[in-house]
């Protein structure tokens, strides 16, 4: 079965193997200890981990095509990848440069792997507005080339979204849709806030689930979640993979998508995450593709 998938973050993508690759000179035994987190402080810290390793345009280049290729062998034909671009800002990169790069692996690996890509710029939340400002202008530069949308990751809880209204009014006017990371580690007011600035959709929004009347609003309203299950039991934001609320969401009609958020770092791909939904929380095989169809009726480019 062909899959889309909508919530991907490139760095993310990047495994034990790959991290091992960008640098030889990391011990083994480190790259364990870094990936046995079991909050979402240490996946921060495992995210920083790997972006630290990313030395310039070629290291970008090199996990763009390992993750078309991993894409195409995992069924999915349709992705909106997000790009940090505020990391690529941190790291001290000419994003330019960056992006180049990326589109020229792209073009490469679709060759031979039919994936179709757009990409969603992402910036650091924690960072500020002026931050989130300089990634949106970014982001706009990009509009007719790969980038489709505009959005804020990082800590919820020291970046809340109210102080991006700027950011993401610029973002639109240039022509990018909007996404939000919220509702992960931070309630339902986080997921609020994050619609009052624009988000037409919603990366994670799992505390949705606390409050019946925001799900009665992303259902009437149909503004869908990103949910992956797996990152949210390996982060922690829920207790455990039997106390994931996407049942709930689902049967409360909240619009919702499966997607692997970094598969790299949470060691998944979409069918598993698929299989998951199945085997765990008992979904049928027509709300399975109920939900692979949403995917489709979602995406920011036109099917």
């Amino acid at each position: 079965m062909a899959m889309s998938e909508l919530h991907l973050h490139l760095e993310g993508t990047v495994d034990r193997k790959t991290l091992m690759m960008l640098d030889p000179c990391v011990a083994r035994e480190r790259v364990d200890e870094i990936w046995s987190f079991t909050d979402f402080a240490g996946f921060l810290e495992c995210f920083k981990f790997i972006a630290q390793r990313l030395r310039g345009p070629a290291d970008y280049a090199l996990i763009t095509r390992r993750m078309i290729e991993a894409l195409a062998l995992h069924g999915v034909t349709y992705a909106e990848v997000t790009l940090g671009a505020g990391v690529v800002l941190w790291r001290g990169f000419n994003f330019g440069t960056v992006w180049r790069a990326i589109r020229e692996a792209q073009r490469e690996a679709q060759a031979e792997w039919p994936v179709e890509v757009q990409w969603n710029l992402d910036a650091i939340r924690q960072f500020g507005p002026d931050h989130v400002m300089d990634v949106a202008r970014i982001a706009a530069k990009c509009v007719g080339d790969g980038a489709i949308s505009f959005g804020i990751g990082g800590d919820e809880l020291r970046g809340p979204a109210s102080g991006f209204r700027d950011a993401y009014l610029y973002a639109k006017d240039a022509g990018l849709r909007l996404t939000a990371h919220a509702g992960e580690t931070d309630g339902p007011e986080s997921i609020r806030a994050a619609l009052d600035i624009g988000a037409e959709r919603i990366g994670h929004g799992i505390r949705a689930v606390d409050d019946p009347e925001l799900m009665r609003r992303l259902r009437d309203e149909r503004i869908p979640l990103e949910i992956c299950i797996t990152s949210n039991v390996r982060t922690g934001a829920v207790t455990s993979l039997a106390a994931h609320p996407v049942r709930k969401l689902f049967d409360a009609g909240v619009p919702i998508t499966l997607n692997t958020d970094d598969p790299g770092v949470f060691e998944t791909d979409l069918r598993r995450e698929f299989t998951l939904a199945r085997n765990v929380f008992g979904f049928s095989e027509n709300e399975l593709a109920e939900i692979a169809a949403a995917a489709d009726t979602f995406r920011f480019a036109a099917g």
